[in-house]
């Protein structure tokens, strides 16, 4: 058997037994702390500056829906909808959330209203705050740069699947004064969030941070053992360089032979 399909099993092997026992470790009541992530640190700052000003907090969970690849973007995005909800039903702010994919409406609902019951305030919830705005994604993109526009939102924190709409809410955002948090594992569009957003989420920190956001433990678990992983895939980075700086391929013959 070639020794490149041996070195590959075997990294398989390590990494997914990393993430089944730190989930396992969860399950059995371990609590894993989490790196800190500036932007969703961030959130409770952007709350409750809106609630000083009196002004709006616009929340959106992507254009991506329920299913497929980008299904985990919308579905970190509104466990971190959770954590805004109770921060506005805390604070006494104003929260409105668009969504474009109708399937995700409901869900949003019910995790802004089980937020309000949280904080024991479901009398200040209001059932327009979540709204379906269109389908189409350029007609949502343009709704929600009037709302921003009008509302003069203080903060509106985009955290899901962006496409082509990115930068053009995110400008409107900009213009309006907001303070703006933005996350999204399409790495295409993390450069306009850059230009225009004052904290951005890159990449899988949009999934760290659903799972802080949530709390779930398991969730955490698999968080802890991903870094496990790529600690793994650094040492091997690492052993790599130096042993091709001091002119040795046993590395590469082990991985690819």
């Amino acid at each position: 058997m070639k020794s490149g399909v041996v070195f590959q099993f075997i990294s398989l092997l390590i990494v997914s037994g990393a993430i089944i026992f730190f989930i396992q470790r969860a399950r059995s009541g371990v609590v894993y702390q989490i790196r800190t992530i500036a932007g969703l640190e961030a959130i409770e700052e952007a709350v409750g500056r809106a609630t000083e000003m009196g002004r709006l907090v616009h929340f959106s969970p992507g254009i991506a829906g329920l299913s497929g690849v980008t299904a985990a973007q919308t579905f970190a995005g509104l466990e971190t909808l959770g954590m805004v909800a109770k921060l506005v039903a805390r604070y006494g702010a104003k929260l409105f959330v668009s969504i474009r994919i109708a399937i995700v409406l409901p869900l949003a609902e019910e995790i802004v209203r089980q937020a309000y019951m949280a904080e024991g305030a479901i009398e200040a919830y209001d059932e327009d705050c979540v709204q379906y705005l269109s389908g189409q994604q350029f007609a949502y993109a343009a709704a929600v740069m009037g709302i921003i526009q009008r509302e003069k939102a203080a903060a509106s924190i985009l955290l899901g699947g962006f496409w082509a709409e990115s930068l053009m809410i995110s400008e409107a955002g900009f213009h309006a004064g907001a303070i703006q948090i933005a996350g999204s594992a399409n790495i295409t569009q993390v450069p306009f969030f850059v230009a225009a957003c004052d904290y951005v989420l890159i990449g899988e920190e949009l999934y760290a941070a659903g799972a802080i956001a949530s709390g779930n433990p398991i969730k955490l678990g698999s968080i802890a053992g991903q870094d496990i992983s790529k600690l793994y895939a650094m040492i091997l980075l690492i052993i790599g360089v130096l042993g091709a700086t001091a002119g040795s391929d046993f590395l590469f013959d082990l991985m690819v032979k």
